[in-house]
């Protein structure tokens, strides 16, 4: 495995799959890959992402449901939309949404 590359993304910010329709909002980042060796496995192998890149926890949601995500740096894109996000679990971490960008209860923050 390769070194850690700095977050491209930062908590608070809200992106978008680049393939699968659904959004969210980053509420932690792994430096590099931190999941279970299964759930890497169970993505096929042409679209598996390599470990050595961030990867980030999203409040995400899609037009059906909300739920959390684990989802690779080269899978993600800026959602400047400003639409806010419905998650119900986005008041357990953030306090407000400024524009694209959810303000953390825990200033400092990435």
């Amino acid at each position: 495995m390769g070194q850690a590359r700095n977050a491209k993304f930062q908590i608070g910010q809200v992106v978008r799959h680049r393939v699968f329709p659904f959004r969210g909002v980053i509420f932690d980042v792994d430096p590099v890959f931190d999941n279970t060796e299964e759930w890497w496995l169970s993505i096929p192998e042409e679209v598996r992402p390599s470990k050595d890149q961030p990867f980030y926890h999203l409040l995400a949601e899609n037009a059906e449901s909300e739920y959390v995500a684990y989802v690779s740096e080269q899978n993600l894109v800026v959602d400047d939309s400003e639409e806010p996000l419905r998650h119900s679990q986005i008041q357990d971490y953030f306090v407000e949404q400024n524009g694209p960008v959810y303000v953390s209860h825990r200033r400092g923050l990435n």
